[in-house]
């Protein structure tokens, strides 16, 4: 499996609209999140990530097929605003090398969060992070790891 990770060009930008709505329902399980009237999940700062320049986003490729995205602010820390792996993928070590290309875009500080009871994500996160981190919870639930890369 040839896992590729790319930044996204304005072309990729209905793709990952469209990943963003299974990463949302995947989510509302844990965020109590509700679909709009239109069926859909709302993400008001997507359009960002392609016009901002403290916002990037980036595609997920295996074997040339769609697998995910990630969308990463560039502030003090770095942070990883949003990480998604098609359900196909996942514990497959697809997610794996996603975010060990993203942080290489990127050297330096980084956060990532998690909401404490996704515990899937945290333990991912635990597993991913290339190095030591240090870990704190937030009062409004979230787990953060802050580490260098």
């Amino acid at each position: 499996m040839a896992v590729t990770v790319s930044p996204s060009a304005d072309g990729d930008r209905d793709l990952i609209e469209r990943l963003m709505q299974l990463y949302l329902h995947d989510f509302s399980q844990f965020d109590e999140r509700e679909l709009g009237e239109d069926g859909r999940f709302a993400y008001p700062w997507l359009d960002a990530y392609w016009s901002d320049r403290d916002r990037r986003a980036y595609l997920f490729r295996v074997d040339d097929h769609p697998a995910g995205f990630a969308l990463v602010r560039l502030t003090d820390p770095i942070e990883m605003a949003e990480f998604f792996v098609v359900r196909k993928y996942r514990r497959s070590g697809v997610g794996a090398s996603a975010a060990r290309q993203v942080f290489a875009h990127h050297p330096g500080e980084w956060s990532v969060s998690e909401i404490a009871r996704n515990f899937p994500a945290v333990a991912f996160w635990h597993a991913v992070i290339p190095g030591p981190f240090d870990e704190r919870t937030h009062t409004d639930g979230a787990i953060e790891q802050r580490f260098t890369t």
